[in-house]
């Protein structure tokens, strides 16, 4: 019996345990009526979409969000039946494999509302639609009015249904000051109104993400798109430190994705030798370098260079020189016994060591997500529990 990552250069491996654990941890912060909805795109923030999809729903989830038709499309694949929730754009000519897909998805504009409209009246199958009201992120949605008009022509056309209004935070991460959050909602409150007051229903209302799950019991509401946190991190430091200042200190995250790679070639040099391209590092001491075969093509940023460090024996051994399309030279000189083949960690745990997410984005400048879901898509992803 073979073991995760054998036969591999490099692999990533996914705690479907963490997962789940994470899962259940924001499960007991929403309540049971709230609906949980992990999301899982960009291959699950680059944890695996079948992985993580499993996972969450094992734990509970009730909707998995996605970004795409063609995420929602390898959730199906997979044999996955618990509801779709797709929050990016859908064009007219995939709302039909959406709407057959089970899915509902957020519409933009009337053509989007007509092409759900003209499906139904060919297959009979019924479209469960969401209007994004814009409030102050000018990412994606409609402004207030529009968001109105769009609802009303929903309703008015046969075979659609307004499911439901959602929007998505601007700053709610980025700060302890969440006055333009508590604004954004205020907002989104007063559109949703206007939709009611006019005799629209609108069962599912959704705004939480990770942070605001954590934060504002009063933003659950009826559906809360958990992101970051179901994989076991923060959104950010600011989130931690006002979930601490609100008493909100029960919740406790594990990070489930850990990145490793084997040693391809162990090189000694001496004083004085300069490293890699651009002769940008020269050891000061006779090093023991090991080659190892993850490079930026892989999610590895080439920022890292002369910047990070991995595991190597459970002994952090910074990376010398720059970071290459494929590999990458670290100075295994005060982890002796490292031979060739030996498996050193990129993102995680070894021993009493780790590298998690969040201290890879310090060194470049970045957020845990990115460094996540870079990673390659076609690297092994193995479940281990």
């Amino acid at each position: 019996m073979t073991g995760p990552g054998e036969g591999c250069r490099s692999w990533v491996e996914v705690s479907t345990g963490a997962l789940e654990r994470n899962v259940r941890q924001m499960r007991a912060l929403v309540g049971a009526r709230c609906l949980l909805a992990p999301t899982v795109k960009a291959n699950a923030y680059g944890h695996g979409l079948e992985i993580a999809a499993g996972a969450f729903v094992r734990a509970g989830a009730d909707r998995l969000c996605v970004d795409s038709v063609d995420e929602a499309r390898a959730i199906r694949r997979a044999g996955i039946e618990t509801g779709i929730h797709i929050m990016g754009h859908v064009p007219p000519p995939q709302i039909p494999e959406a709407m057959a897909l089970g899915a509902s998805f957020i519409v933009l504009d009337a053509a989007s509302v007509e092409a759900s409209a003209a499906e139904h009246a060919r297959s009979g199958l019924e479209a469960r639609l969401h209007v994004k009201i814009e409030t102050g992120n000018q990412r994606q949605g409609l402004d207030p009015t529009d968001a109105v008009a769009l609802a009303d022509r929903i309703r008015a056309s046969a075979g659609t249904i307004l499911e439901g209004a959602c929007t998505h935070f601007a700053n709610i991460e980025d700060t302890t000051d969440h006055s333009f959050a508590r604004e954004q909602m205020r907002i989104f409150h007063e559109t949703v109104g206007a939709m009611r007051s006019r005799g629209m229903e609108v069962p599912v209302r959704h705004i939480s993400n990770s942070a605001a799950a954590i934060l504002w019991p009063e933003a659950h509401m009826e559906m809360a798109r958990i992101g970051i946190a179901a994989y076991g991190m923060w959104p950010s430091t600011e989130t931690r430190v006002a979930a601490m200042l609100a008493g909100r200190t029960g919740v406790s995250l594990r990070p489930a994705l850990t990145w490793k790679a084997r040693i391809a070639q162990l090189r000694r040099v001496g004083a004085g030798t300069s490293i890699g391209y651009g002769l940008t590092y020269r050891t000061t001491h006779p090093a023991h370098l090991a080659v190892v075969p993850v490079g930026y093509y892989d999610g590895y940023d080439r920022g890292l260079g002369n910047a990070a460090h991995v595991l190597a024996g459970g002994v952090r051994a910074p990376v010398r020189g720059r970071v290459c399309m494929n590999m990458i030279l670290v100075d295994v000189t005060d982890s002796p016994s490292q031979r060739q083949g030996d498996v050193v960690v990129l993102l995680g745990r070894q021993g009493e060591e780790e590298i998690p997410a969040e201290m890879l984005a310090s060194w470049i400048g970045t957020i845990s997500y990115e460094i996540t879901t870079r990673i390659r898509e076609t690297l092994p992803r193995t479940p281990v529990p």
